[in-house]
């Protein structure tokens, strides 16, 4: 397959291509989470070529507001603007997908007005190489759970009334979804924690309210999306065969795809067992086409879109996208010879970024090493 075929998810919708723009951080929102009108015309002018965008986090609570300048689809009063921004991605010709989150331990203190993060235990977040990572967080309650799984119903709710052609659940990069999953992050004695299939609990609860809402407020085909990493490296872990479990439990739930989180398409698990294929290969044997997968990480140029959609379903692009807004129209004109190919660091001086995203790009690109 390559990348200019359409694809047709099982619910019925149809991208017009199998690129889809990956969601990013973009520091553009108000400070209470209200899009802007910048937000509004970055995403409009990278809806143009792409067969589906996927909007940077949208926190379903404020106790889950990752950092300032984060999206919300926290409240109703969000949705005059939630639905601008659905419009201005579908004018685009691209199918508009919020992603949808909860930011766990992982908030910033800025974000939530120096208040503790709550989590599903009270235990910090830590580096590689175990030294502590953040503060340590607050521990919810059975109550501060069930309240936030409903969060993610009436998230869904507010998508679906705001236009939006589907949702994406954030369970990757360390935020809540995968703190429950993980037994770095859970040491619950209830009935979500304990062994993997407790640590399931929360993701499972959350889909069963999303597929409430859909069906009570969906009037046409709602994708439903779930993005995940791999495995953690930090011992204990999520493993990569935690996570076939996880893909496993995903596969038998009304999802539409999955997600997987790489910084590199083709990279290899850290676990001996899994190392004579690429993870985005291993999971494309796991799934056995029984939802669509998402593929994603590094991708550039015509040849690595190739070499994702021979492992996945659909390929998700997202720096490339950042500096090259027209990536996709280049490459069905044959113009592959125009295609933005210097080193992020410097192609961010060549795009009119707004000074928030601009800021965040360079602290990014200058600050550490290139990702």
């Amino acid at each position: 397959m390559t990348f200019d075929e359409p694809y047709q998810f099982a619910n019925g919708v149809t991208l017009r291509n199998r690129v889809m723009m990956s969601p990013m951080t973009t520091l553009q929102s108000f400070f209470d989470g209200t899009i802007t009108k910048d937000e509004l015309a970055y995403y409009a002018l990278r809806s143009q070529g792409v067969g589906a965008v996927i909007t940077g986090a949208a926190n379903v609570q404020a106790s889950g507001k990752g950092w300032p300048g984060e999206l919300s689809i926290a409240s109703d009063d969000k949705l005059p603007e939630l639905t601008q921004l659905a419009s201005a991605i579908q004018n685009g010709g691209a199918k508009a997908i919020i992603q949808i989150f909860h930011g766990g331990r992982m908030s910033e203190p800025a974000a939530l007005a120096d208040r503790l993060p709550e989590a599903p235990s009270a235990i910090a977040a830590q580096h590689h190489d175990g030294t502590q990572k953040t503060g340590v967080p607050r521990e919810m309650t059975t109550a501060d759970v069930q309240a936030t799984v409903a969060a993610f119903g009436e998230a869904t709710r507010r998508a679906i009334q705001a236009g939006f052609d589907g949702i994406e659940l954030h369970g990757a990069n360390t935020y809540l979804f995968q703190q429950f999953f993980s037994p770095q992050s859970n040491h619950r004695t209830d009935q979500y924690g304990g062994g993997l299939a407790q640590r399931y609990t929360f993701i499972q609860e959350v889909l069963e309210a999303v597929f409430a809402a859909v069906k009570q407020y969906a009037t046409a085909p709602f994708i439903v999306g779930y993005r995940f990493s791999p495995e953690e490296f930090t011992t204990p872990g999520i493993t990569f065969a935690d996570t076939l479990y996880l893909i496993d439990q995903l596969v038998q739930t009304p999802l539409d795809y999955v997600h997987v989180s790489l910084n590199e398409y083709d990279r290899v698990a850290q676990s001996a067992d899994y190392q004579a294929q690429s993870i985005l290969a291993y999971l494309q044997t796991a799934i056995a086409g029984r939802k669509a997968l998402v593929g994603v990480g590094g991708v550039r140029t015509r040849a690595d879109a190739n070499h994702v959609l021979a492992h996945a379903d659909l390929v998700a692009v997202g720096q490339q996208l950042l500096v090259d807004p027209f990536w996709v129209q280049k490459l069905l004109a044959q113009h592959d010879d125009a295609i933005v190919t210097t080193d992020f660091e410097t192609a961010i001086d060549d795009i009119d970024f707004t000074t928030p995203l601009y800021d965040f790009l360079v602290a990014r690109y200058r600050s550490t090493p290139n990702m």
